[in-house]
C-alpha cells in the first residue's frame, strides 16, 4: 500500500501573506464559503522563472514532469542559523546528481515556522557555488524548508541565487515541512502548484509517496 506524506504547511491566520474572511454562511446564504487572499509566495509554494527573470516562464507553464517523480533527499542537519549550504555539505549526493534529478534539502528549518523572525530572517541559504553546481547538473526540481533559498533581507543575494537556479529552469519549492516523516525510505515527490495564468509563483500542495 502506498503511504502518502504531506510536506505542505497549513494556511491559517497569522501565516505571512495569507488572509481569509467568511463570505457566506450556511445559516444565512445556504452554504459556507470564504474569500482567500494569497501572496504568491506564501506558505509552501513554488517559484517560476518570472519571479526573478524578466520575460521568464510563468507558473502555469512550468514542466510538471520536473515536479513528479523519484526524489533525492540530502539530510544536512544540524544547520546553524544563516548558514551557507555548500557543495561539501551534500557530500556524495552532489557528485552523483544527474540531469533532471529532483532534490530536497532537509535542514530541520520548518521547526521554526512559529517564530517568524527566526524562520524568515535567520534561514540557512544556498551558497553561490552550490547554486551553480545544481544549474550545471541541470537538475529539474529543488525543494527547501525555509521560505526562500537565499537571504530575503539581502536583495543582492536573493536575486543572484534565484537567477542562477531559475535561469537553469530549475523548479524551486520553498516552505516544505514534515520531512522527518519520510524516514530513510525512497520516495516519489508530487509537487503541484495552483494554476494562476501568468503568475511568478503560487502556493502548492506537495506530498511524498512511499511504498
Amino acid at each position: 500500500m502506498t503511504k502518502i506524506i504531506d510536506l505542505t504547511m497549513a494556511m491559517r491566520p497569522g501565516v505571512r501573506g495569507y488572509a481569509c474572511k467568511i463570505s457566506h454562511r450556511k445559516e444565512t446564504e445556504g452554504w459556507n464559503a470564504r474569500t482567500l487572499t494569497l501572496y504568491s509566495h506564501t506558505g509552501t509554494h513554488m517559484d517560476a522563472p518570472l519571479h526573478f527573470i524578466k520575460g521568464g516562464n510563468t507558473i502555469d507553464k512550468i514542466d510538471l514532469n520536473k515536479c513528479v517523480g523519484d526524489c533525492v533527499r540530502a539530510d544536512l542537519r544540524p544547520v546553524a542559523p544563516k548558514a551557507l549550504i555548500t557543495i561539501e555539505d551534500l557530500g556524495e549526493i552532489a557528485q552523483n546528481l544527474q540531469k533532471g534529478d529532483r532534490l530536497i534539502l532537509q535542514t530541520g528549518w520548518s521547526q521554526h515556522v512559529e517564530n517568524t523572525l527566526v524562520y524568515r530572517d535567520k534561514l540557512p541559504r544556498i551558497s553561490r557555488e552550490l547554486a551553480h553546481l545544481l544549474a550545471e547538473k541541470e537538475i529539474g526540481f529543488l525543494g527547501v524548508e525555509p521560505p526562500s533559498v537565499a537571504d530575503v533581507n539581502n536583495l543582492t543575494e536573493v536575486t543572484e541565487i534565484h537567477e542562477i537556479l531559475l535561469k537553469a529552469e530549475i523548479v524551486i519549492a520553498e516552505g516544505l515541512c514534515n520531512l522527518d516523516a519520510l524516514g530513510n525510505s525512497p520516495f516519489t515527490i508530487v509537487a503541484l502548484p495552483l494554476k494562476p495564468e501568468g503568475a511568478d509563483g503560487c502556493p502548492a500542495r506537495i506530498i511524498a509517496l512511499q511504498s
